[in-house]
């Protein structure tokens, strides 16, 4: 499965408190990891844009919920897909009311949004599956939303050593794993696929 082709990507909305999130009009596939896990690129280079979704060495620059929404041609038809850009988790340097407050937020929108078709959960594979990783998977899995684990800055090691790093990540999510670089985009295509097939908009 090739990636599909984007005619129009474009911010539609942020919100800081999940009842001011726009109503769910097309299928939505949510973007959640730890701060500075390499979100904001992952998103950027699946849409083929350099500065959509802001990038920033300084972790927890999300502070709220980001909507993108996307005009696709999938086999020849067009098709609708909004982007959920969720804030970092994990940042110690932020206050413990605003990362309280984050983690009631991003709870609120995977427990109760409509529109919402996976949740793609992104860990970095120097780092692996952290303990916050771990419960939020599980929170998914309670839920009963579908998850997909994304690998990230596979580039980052020895080319012996990626495939090993990042099988190492699906097991202990217990998950099967895409493993990803914003450097070379590998992987995007194989992303693409399955992000498809969650929101219901793949046709093959």
């Amino acid at each position: 499965m090739t990636a599909p082709l984007i005619l129009d990507a474009t911010f539609l909305a942020e919100a800081r408190d999940a009842s001011t999130v726009p109503a769910p009009i097309f299928p939505e596939i949510a973007f959640a990891g730890r701060s500075n896990v390499g979100k904001s690129s992952l998103i950027n280079k699946l849409i083929g844009r350099k500065k959509l979704v802001r990038t920033s060495g300084n972790p927890g620059c999300t502070r709220g919920i980001n909507l993108f929404r996307l005009k696709l041609r999938v086999d020849e038809h067009e098709a609708v897909l909004d982007l959920v850009d969720l804030p970092g988790y994990g940042y110690a340097k932020r206050s413990k009311t605003e990362r309280k407050a984050w983690g009631a937020l991003i709870e609120d929108f995977l427990r109760e949004r409509a529109g919402l078709r996976a949740v793609v959960v992104i860990v970095d594979v120097r780092r692996g599956v952290e303990q916050e990783d771990a419960q939020l998977l599980e929170f998914l899995r309670d839920i009963g939303r579908p998850a997909l684990l994304v690998v990230t800055k596979t580039d980052k090691l020895p080319a012996n050593k990626r495939k090993l790093a990042v099988q190492k990540c699906g097991r202990e999510a217990r998950l099967p794993v895409y493993g990803f670089s914003a450097v070379s985009g590998d992987g995007r295509d194989r992303i693409w696929g399955r992000l498809l097939k969650l929101s219901g908009l793949e046709l093959g």
